[in-house]
């Protein structure tokens, strides 16, 4: 077992995700993004849930749109378009990565494990900063 400290805390500033944990099998980190901020992901190879802690937006994919706010769970398949939109209050959302976040990344192919310092060079948000 292990307890993942400060997952789901906001963190202010700019829009950034801090990665928290990894494994074999998921990956979660923290994708904070500021009330009025950008979120201008790009698709991810791998399966992903988020968990609203805090704060309230609107998130848009090709098949639908949907308003929410804290306890919302919110699957996304790989591979499809997504963003947070009319971010009305400061957003924190723990990110759930199945298998781990980039471990599909081209980047990565061939590796046996993906380590935190691996999500920065395969992170697609151009305004995403990793810690």
């Amino acid at each position: 077992m292990e307890i993942i400290a400060g997952a789901g805390v906001f963190v202010p500033g700019e829009v950034n995700y801090v990665p928290q944990f990894a494994s074999r099998e998921l990956s979660v980190g923290t994708y904070s993004l500021p009330a009025g901020g950008f979120d201008d992901q790009s698709p991810h190879g791998e399966d992903e849930i988020y968990v609203v802690q805090s704060g309230r937006a609107t998130v848009v994919t090709p098949s639908r749109t949907a308003d929410v706010g804290p306890g919302a769970v919110i699957y996304v398949p790989a591979g499809e378009e997504h963003q947070f939109t009319s971010i009305t209050e400061d957003l924190a959302l723990l990110v759930f990565f199945a298998p781990p976040y980039g471990s599909r990344s081209p980047a990565l192919r061939g590796r046996k494990s993906v380590t935190f310092d691996s999500f920065s060079s395969v992170w697609h948000g151009s305004s995403v900063r990793v810690r």
